[in-house]
């Protein structure tokens, strides 16, 4: 199945919107568009994106990554990628267009998958 992602309150919306821009098949769905900018706990994002399916993308290596094994404990979830905020803007845009172009959602389940 093809990946569809989720983006956190926190994702830099340059990236998101450069994504969907670049290659317009990619479902990336915006924190506000699922209202998830109204400072909605980790948690809650967790449960929302694994009820749609959608990988959440996120830069918070500072607590989702306890929130989503405490989550991953309880019930599946599609996965988490984390992307670095040191990162450039354009490796950020380019290591999610590949991982939505090589790879299926299937290989993502309750696993963090971090772009460095």
């Amino acid at each position: 199945m093809k990946i569809r992602f989720q983006a956190d309150n926190d994702c830099n919306e340059h990236i998101l919107h450069a994504v969907k821009r670049i290659n317009p098949q990619i479902d990336f769905q915006t924190a506000p568009e699922r209202g998830l900018h109204l400072g909605v706990s980790d948690d809650e994002v967790l449960k929302l994106a694994a009820a749609e399916g959608r990988i959440l993308v996120s830069h918070d290596f500072k607590t989702m990554p306890d929130h989503f094994a405490e989550f991953i404990a309880k019930q599946t979830s599609p996965g988490v990628i984390l992307i670095s905020q040191k990162l450039s803007i354009r490796k950020a845009i380019d290591g999610l267009l590949l991982v939505w172009e090589a790879s299926e959602a299937e290989e993502y389940v309750d696993r963090i998958y971090r772009i460095t």
